[in-house]
Order: C-alpha cells, then structure tokens, then sequence
C-alpha cells in the first residue's frame, strides 16, 4: 500500500508553480485532488482510511461540497454502507442540498472533503448539515494543508498532513517577483 504523498506524486497532482487557490490564498505548490480521483483504486484507498477512522461513529449519511467532495462522500459512504449527499453552491454565496437531499433530525453526518486550507468548504457544509438538525460526529478530508490544527469542536482527520507556504495575494513573493499567476481547479 503506497503512502498518500506518493499516490498524489505517483498521479501527478503536486503542481509546482504560482497558483491562486479557491480560498484566495496563493501558494507555490497546489494539490490537484482530480489528478488522483480519476483512478478509483486511488480513490478507494485514501477514502478507505477515512471511513476506517470514522467506522465506530456509526454516521448515518456522509456529505461532502461540490466537485472533488462528491466523489469522496460516495466512496467513504459506500464503504461504511450508508448513504451519501452533496451541498452545491447556492444564490447567497453558501451551499445548500438540493436534488431531493434531506437530513432529518438527529441523524449522524460525516463531513468529508478533499484538501483542505482555510476550511471554508467545511464551513459550507456544516451551515446546511445544522439548518437540517443532523448531528456531525466528525470531518474527513484526503489532505490538510492548513499548516495548523483545525478546530471546529468536532473530531477531525486528515489522510495526510503536508506543510505547504500559503500567501495573502499583498504578501506573495511570487506576485512581487511578477510570476504569473495560475488558477487550476474551481469550487
């Protein structure tokens, strides 16, 4: 069984460069989740880790954000056998569920996402998850590249934890130097 570093360096997906991130943060190196999603044993493997961390949770539904989460909440959920939901962007700049998704009250959510920075994409989803009353007994994401420990009062997991520089667009060494700037994935 590879490693999570190796199975994004072995895809392709640590990109090297100056990038502007969905969260608006720049960063000389970006993590393309799609690289590896597009190989189901990859897939398979990291979510395998999630859902094995969050098996005794006993989650009823596993819902994730809009691209990349979609396909880690149905892995992660069909692993745990149970259902999975996602939460697109809405009019108001949040996400909600549409498509006949529903979470009843009490009902136990993982929250499960692909890389995470600032964890607004976490935020999102856990805005719906409440507005419905189901109850978040954890967040799973395949890579945390925060550089610190999230803390949203609920048990967190990263597959992998990689220390990456992240600027402020007015701070970027990359923008001073006057290296163009390079936006590859969107929300």
């Amino acid at each position: 069984m590879m490693d999570v570093e190796e199975i994004f360096e072995k895809s392709g997906a640590i990109l090297k460069g100056h990038f502007l991130l969905t969260s608006g943060l720049h960063s000389p190196v970006y993590w393309e989740k799609c690289q590896v999603l597009q190989f189901p044993e990859y897939t398979e493997q990291l979510c395998q880790m999630i859902a094995d961390h969050f098996k005794k949770q006993e989650a009823q539904v596993v819902a994730g954000p809009t691209t990349g989460g979609i396909i880690i909440a149905y892995e992660v959920a069909r692993q745990l056998g149970v259902r999975s939901i996602f939460a697109e962007k809405n009019d108001s700049g949040g996400r909600a569920f549409r498509r006949g998704f529903n979470i009843s009250p009490g009902e136990r959510v993982l929250i499960v996402d692909d890389i995470f920075t600032t964890g607004s994409s976490i935020r999102e989803v856990i805005t719906p998850v409440n507005d419905h009353g189901g109850t978040i007994v954890g967040i799973g994401v395949l890579v945390d590249r925060s550089g610190q420990t999230p803390d949203f009062g609920i048990p967190f997991f990263s597959c992998h934890r990689a220390i990456v520089p992240t600027y402020q667009p007015q701070e970027c060494p990359q923008c001073a130097a006057g290296t163009p700037l390079t936006k590859p994935g969107s929300s």
